[in-house]
């Protein structure tokens, strides 16, 4: 075998080289997990991870210092990085468990160990997968090839219990590469819990999932099949909530949302931070439902206001996996607006509207982009087009609101240059005037001005 493909040329030529020069060292390098990997699916990889066998971190270190510029950062764990190449170089490393919780592991590097022993500590079989650049040697000691080639998601060893992250790793997994998991895998993820898992690993699996999953609805019923709703009530609430079977033939919201999250992956932009808001904003947008739907008079499943009342649901699911203020502060006006851009599309709404939705929501293109999975997460269902979408769209670019809230064309500077002082007033009139703004009462300054002068008397 070649060194992957999937790898850039010049990281290629770079792994040979510091294979080479490790091995004059006495050691030999080989490239592992993700890389190689992806190499075997094709996937373009950014970064690559070689491990060492045979060199202390000082061996490495001085070999290596020779040619490259080293980050050294995590040279106590034996990693280093090779800075402008995206290349992490790691000694193998034993894991001895001490306690339930993650931080209770003594790591140590072990430049003795085989690629045998160091592909059993990983978490999947194939990510246990190594090569070796300068013979071309694929090492593949648990059958990861042949798992890779049947899309099956197998753990390598029961070790695998020892990080129950584990379980939302092959969440994630199973989304990107259309994996299916083995039964005896998640029997293994049933009994785990991440009852000690901080927040901001968790948070990182789901946005791993949300940025690089194409097929988010397989991740998430593999969470089902693990048991793992349970710790995710706000998902697992979605699982048997009747919809309506004319609107929503695909079956219960718990269906509905997962059929959204494909049809949103579908439409990612890449840039990740507006992929992230969107796909967050799609898995919450009908957590609403389950607190809000009853069967009326004539038989129709209803959920009134799930919109709105679905936001502080959809809060308490973020604050499982985030500490970011700033992603409740633009996920959660899109959970309660998602069906505003329809609305609005059939009654005709006017420019006020949309300057009132666009200062909600901040952007929304966002807003579209999360009505638009929820109009094609209806399978057998096929939408033919998106008109209130390409509406909404249109209407929000000529008036220049499109990818932004409106901006204040007042400020607290303009009440100074009419003489007036600053104190707790200065808040009340701008806010007064914003809104008047929102409703066009005035467009740009001159007019804003003259408007301001309108109302400062009553101000006052």
């Amino acid at each position: 075998m070649n060194i992957p493909e999937n790898i850039p040329t010049k990281q290629r030529a770079a792994c040979v080289a510091v294979a080479e020069s490790l091995a004059q060292a006495g050691g030999r390098a080989l490239m592992v997990g993700g890389c190689v990997r992806d190499g075997l699916l094709g996937i373009p990889a950014k970064d690559v991870d070689i491990e060492v066998y045979g060199l202390d971190a000082d061996a490495v270190e001085a070999t290596l210092s020779q040619h490259y510029r080293l980050d050294t950062v995590g040279r106590a764990f034996g990693v280093f990085i090779v800075k402008g190449l995206d290349i992490d170089i790691a000694l193998p490393r034993r894991e001895s468990k001490t306690g339930p919780k993650h931080t209770d592991f003594v790591v140590e590097g072990d430049p003795n160990m085989s690629p045998l022993d160091a592909a059993a500590r990983r978490d999947f079989t194939i990510n246990a997968i190594s090569f070796d650049p300068l013979t071309g040697e694929l090492l593949d000691p648990y059958n990861g090839v042949t798992d890779l080639e049947a899309r099956c998601l197998r753990h390598v060893s029961d070790a695998f219990s020892e990080d129950p992250l584990r379980v939302l790793r092959g969440m994630q997994f199973i989304a990107r590469f259309d994996l299916v998991a083995a039964a005896e895998t998640i029997a293994l993820c049933r009994a785990l819990t991440p009852e000690h898992l901080p927040m901001e690993r968790l948070g990182e699996e789901w946005k791993k999932l949300i940025l690089k999953g194409n097929q988010l609805g397989k991740g998430l019923h593999f969470l089902e099949d693990c048991g793992w709703l349970q710790y995710f009530p706000e998902l697992e609430a979605l699982v048997g909530c009747e919809q309506d079977p004319e609107w929503h033939p695909e079956g219960d919201v718990w269906k509905h949302t997962c059929h959204c999250l494909d049809a949103y992956a579908k439409q990612r932009i890449g840039d990740e931070w507006e992929d992230l808001v969107v796909g967050l904003a799609v898995v919450c947008h009908d957590m609403g439902k389950p607190a809000t739907t009853y069967t009326d008079e004539n038989g129709r499943i209803r959920s009134p206001r799930h919109d709105v009342l679905g936001v502080p649901v959809a809060k308490t699911f973020l604050e499982r996996i985030t500490r970011q203020k700033k992603l409740f502060e633009e996920v959660l006006p899109l959970v309660e607006q998602h069906m505003r851009p329809l609305a609005l599309y059939r009654d005709g709404a006017g420019d006020s509207a949309i300057r009132r939705l666009a200062a909600r929501v901040k952007r929304v293109d966002r807003l579209t982009r999360v009505a638009h999975a929820d109009k094609n997460g209806r399978p057998p269902i096929e939408c033919d087009g998106f008109p209130e979408g390409e509406w909404l769209l249109g209407k929000a670019a000529e008036l220049e609101i499109k990818d932004n809230a409106p901006t204040p064309i007042l400020l607290g500077r303009h009440l100074m240059e009419c003489g007036i002082k600053p104190g707790p007033h200065f808040g009340k009139i701008l806010d007064q005037a914003y809104e008047a703004q929102l409703d066009g009462v005035f467009t740009d300054l001159e007019t804003g001005k003259v408007y301001l002068q309108s109302i400062l008397p009553k101000s006052i």
